[in-house]
């Protein structure tokens, strides 16, 4: 039989009987459980002792502690540079599944039973488990997405119900989406910095409780009843996006707490065993790799085990669907802060019957030593993919204004067809194009508009004299900074717009959509938009603020890539092989010969012809062309002709505002005319 688990069933397990709490503290010498009154978190009604068992798990049952109940943790333990026991400070439960602010800024537990047991049903609703080479990821905020959504009854906009109305859902359905990542959802609170500069975090990178969902973003009635209708209405939210064929994946922060630095305000870990919970260097100062004044230490077991029962906890009892792992370097440090790929934490997620079910992204960097570890996550996890995101803005973006200022754009065309093609160079063969999650643009950043129209970034509203967020952005405003009259300008920028979103959509690889973009959402050159919880970062619904002919564009693409399994390999080729799953991928230059070492690296040669094949495994065959022209002038291209491809028509083109109409065949060797700064697609026909 295999050994007990030291480390079970930690936290509160609840029932109308009272319950059972278990926290785990190596080096406490006591633990008292609180009970607190239902009306006066400040009273409590019963204290009882914890009794440690020989593995650093501390236990007691008291008939108190029925759902419900309000709860907290006073712990004493040794001084030293490594501790920061206080047994006058009421802590919170790091397995609390619900939470109460008390009134001098400290939290309490409230106790929950399963969700089940409470009486929610879901209906036999399953997970859509979408495939992930046809998953198409949208980036999107609670709160943001639907605040100021008419459609949707005021008292429910901003919450996880308004998420879940029908006017989401059809809007997120008819889009063409399929995998809706939301902004930290973990209960978090403001970093005190903020607090006393009266702003907010709104972006929810600051997790006060791992297990507990954030209770502002329910709606009023669900606050009103308590944590465990907040719970519900978040479990609902899952179930409505399911039974639409959406689903639900969490961007986590298991990399850093709430408590900031060693002068941050002790809520839970600090107070519970700080020599553990975070990672030190050999004066007790805090090393921090996340920039935030604190790391969790995954060296250690608990804290590693912490963010599996988690993660556990939200893809099995709240159905999840999987997790960013927001800085995952952080993650995959071992105890002497080295980041390998075989830690055991990630092992343990790819390992797990329940988590290694879920989609698993990584953003793979930090700010520690060695923090930029894209490409070296292990199979099984999809990463969030930067030079991708460089490279594309580079091409469409940079190399546009080179060209205009010096007649010359300054690179070639083969480092963009690599990204193009599934950033082989960045990702073993083993693990294929399907471990690149592309995105162009994200949460933090300039928004897809505003890479078109702002060469710098415009963030004094933040309070920090324009310092914080990026100044690398590769964006460029086409000549004007910000909003422009010009209807010249204003034209090009949309068609550097439909570049990188066509570029994003038809490249092999997971593409991430970040909410907004699909209709030109800016942020007024804001790059770095955390602290504003307004219409500067809320979705518009207004038909007048949204672009119509680019919605269009952006579902011609969706509809485009979820028909063409050629865009979208599960598999890198291998020269000289059949490989199911993958695409066969044929480069030729504008005179439809086959592209040259010259054409790939020549400055002047900035026009590709990329046909791609797929090798059917679970789908028809299928063959498409894309070409690719980023010139100031128009180009005439002969259509390539190689064996088996008898026509091409033409599917999508990024030249005009409105999506085109299907268009005639054209025989190889016909010769088109590609507009300035453009991208054609072509369905290629014939014999395989």
């Amino acid at each position: 039989m295999p050994a007990p688990d030291p480390l079970h069933d930690l936290g509160v397990r609840a029932g109308a009987e009272g319950g059972r709490i278990r926290v785990w503290s190596e080096h406490a010498t006591s633990i008292d459980l609180e009970v607190f009154a239902d009306g006066d978190l400040s009273w409590a009604v019963e204290r009882m002792p914890l009794v440690r068992d020989e593995h650093g798990v501390w236990e007691a049952v008291s008939s108190s502690l029925v759902p419900g109940a309000r709860y907290g943790l006073r712990v004493d333990g040794p001084a030293g540079s490594d501790h920061a026991f206080n047994p006058a400070h009421t802590l919170l439960d790091p397995y609390a599944r619900g939470l109460s602010p008390a009134p001098d800024g400290s939290w309490r537990g409230v106790a929950l039973d399963d969700l089940t047991a409470s009486g929610f049903d879901w209906g036999g609703v399953a997970k859509p488990r979408i495939p992930l080479d046809r998953t198409v990821v949208y980036e999107a905020h609670v709160r943001g997405f639907s605040k100021l959504n008419p459609a949707i009854p005021e008292r429910l906009r901003g919450t996880y119900a308004g998420l879940a109305h029908d006017a989401s859902l059809d809007y997120l359905t008819s889009l063409g989406v399929t995998t809706v990542e939301l902004l930290p959802v973990h209960a978090f609170v403001s970093e005190q910095r903020l607090v006393r500069q009266g702003r907010l975090n709104y972006w929810g990178y600051n997790t006060l409780a791992f297990f507990a969902t954030h209770a502002p973003y329910a709606s009023p009635a669900a606050q009103a009843e308590g944590p465990h209708a907040v719970r519900r209405e978040f479990a609902g939210m899952v179930r409505r996006l399911h039974e639409a064929g959406l689903e639900v994946v969490l961007d986590v922060v298991y990399n850093h707490t709430a408590e900031e630095g060693r002068e941050g305000p002790t809520y839970s870990f600090r107070g519970i065993d700080n020599a553990v919970y975070y990672r030190h260097d050999a004066h007790g100062r805090y090393v921090d790799t996340t920039g935030c004044g604190n790391t969790l230490d995954f060296g250690h077991e608990t804290p590693r085990r912490l963010v599996l029962d988690s993660m556990r906890y939200f893809a099995e009892e709240l159905q999840v669907d999987g997790f960013r792992l927001d800085l995952a370097a952080t993650l995959g440090r071992d105890d002497h802060g080295r980041y390998t790929r075989e830690h055991p934490l990630l092992q343990a997620m790819r390992e797990d019957p329940v988590i290694g079910g879920t989609k698993l992204i990584a953003e793979p960097w930090d700010v520690g030593p060695d923090g930029w570890q894209t490409g070296n996550f292990p199979a099984g996890f999809s990463e969030w993919n930067d030079r991708y995101r460089d490279r594309v803005r580079d091409f469409w973006l940079d190399d546009l204004r080179r060209e205009r200022e010096t007649g010359r754009a300054g690179t070639g065309i083969g480092r963009f067809a690599g990204r193009l093609a599934g950033s082989a160079n960045t990702f073993a063969i083993e693990r294929g194009p399907l471990a690149s999650l592309n995105f162009v643009t994200a949460h933090d950043g300039f928004t897809l508009a505003d890479l078109t129209a702002y060469d710098r970034k415009h963030n004094l509203g933040n309070g920090e004299q324009n310092r914080d967020g990026t100044d690398h952005n590769h964006s460029y405003n086409h000549g004007t900074e910000g909003e422009t009259d010009d209807a010249g300008t204003r034209a090009a920028r949309r068609r550097s717009i439909r570049n990188l979103l066509g570029t994003l959509l038809l490249s092999a690889g997971v593409p991430m959509l970040t909410a907004g973009d699909e209709y030109g959402r800016s942020q007024r050159g804001n790059n770095n938009a955390y602290c504003h919880d307004s219409e500067l970062t809320w979705l518009s619904w207004a038909h007048g603020e949204r672009d119509a002919n680019l919605l269009a564009t952006t579902r011609r693409l969706l509809e485009l890539r979820r028909d063409n399994p050629a865009i979208r390999p599960t598999r890198f080729g291998v020269f000289g092989e059949t490989t199911p799953g993958a695409s066969r991928m044929d480069w030729f230059s504008a005179d439809g010969t086959t592209m040259t070492a010259d054409g790939w690296h020549s400055p002047e040669r900035r026009t590709l012809q990329y046909l791609a094949a797929s090798t059917p495994e679970f789908e028809a065959a299928n063959r498409i062309l894309l070409v690719v022209h980023a010139h100031e002038d128009a180009a005439e291209v002969v259509l390539p002709s190689p064996d088996g491809v008898t026509g091409y028509t033409r599917l999508w083109d990024s030249a005009g505002d409105e999506p085109v109409e299907v268009g005639a065949v054209h025989a190889p060797g016909t010769r088109v005319v590609v507009p300035a700064q453009s991208m054609v697609l072509y369905r290629a026909h014939g014999d395989r």
